[in-house]
């Protein structure tokens, strides 16, 4: 039965370094992946190409429900995974700040949330799922094995953004990119729909200051201690 499928939800803001660990830990425990937060900002990229306002609830609805959409993990550590759309690499076209601030006016329309609520679900195939995102533990996989909410502080996060961004030469500004992480994480927070919170019975790894392994190995820990050995 699927139900009986293990998954392991990662949520959290953005820039808490929830990509690298899912790919991380899918790759050891060789799950599935779902980055949720992705198909947020391919929806909302599709969008602004086909000039659909971000207030057209139903319009946007019925463009999440047809999304085709693929994950493919490349074993990069800044770019954990490549995002196909209907076998078109999208990954730098949704990895922008604009994307983001985009993928966080959609997610808050619960015709779109309710129409991505399916295809986020039908990831969950054996031998287990790692579900990236902002409410799969509090609303999507509601039953999942193990639940973890990763965060960091505003300034980390907004670090780490400008970062990649400058790796991929994007010009961006530090400011700007902290300022934009506030601005979404009220946004996010204080949505009527499936707002950002911790599940009640998630555990909570700050990882402000700690680098990569050292949060792999709290939450490999936590995998451990509920009996998940992997696929």
């Amino acid at each position: 039965m699927n139900a009986d499928i293990p998954v392991v939800t990662i949520d959290g803001p953005s820039g808490a370094g929830k990509g690298v660990i899912s790919q991380r830990l899918s790759s050891i425990l060789r799950f599935h992946l779902l980055d949720s937060g992705a198909l947020y900002r391919v929806t909302g990229v599709v969008a602004r190409r086909q000039k659909i306002p971000f207030d057209a609830e139903q319009p946007l609805a019925e463009l999440a429900k047809r999304l085709d959409i693929e994950f493919i993990p490349t074993g990069d550590p800044e770019e954990p995974m490549s995002v196909l759309l209907s076998g078109e690499d999208i990954t730098r076209d949704i990895r922008t700040d604009a994307a983001g601030v985009d993928a966080s006016k959609v997610a808050r329309l619960p015709l779109v949330r309710l129409g991505l609520r399916q295809l986020q679900r039908s990831f969950r195939r054996a031998p287990g799922l790692v579900a990236d995102g902002r409410d799969m533990g509090t609303v999507v996989f509601t039953t999942a094995r193990v639940k973890i909410f990763l965060t960091a502080s505003p300034e980390e996060r907004a670090k780490r953004r400008y970062k990649q961004l400058k790796d991929k030469d994007i010009d961006v500004s530090l400011l700007a990119l902290l300022d934009s992480i506030r601005e979404r994480d009220e946004r996010d927070m204080n949505r009527e729909v499936a707002p950002l919170k911790p599940a009640a019975d998630a555990v909570i790894v700050d990882s402000t200051g700690i680098g990569i392994d050292a949060v792999l190995d709290k939450v490999l820990s936590e995998v451990k201690k509920r009996g998940i050995k992997g696929g």
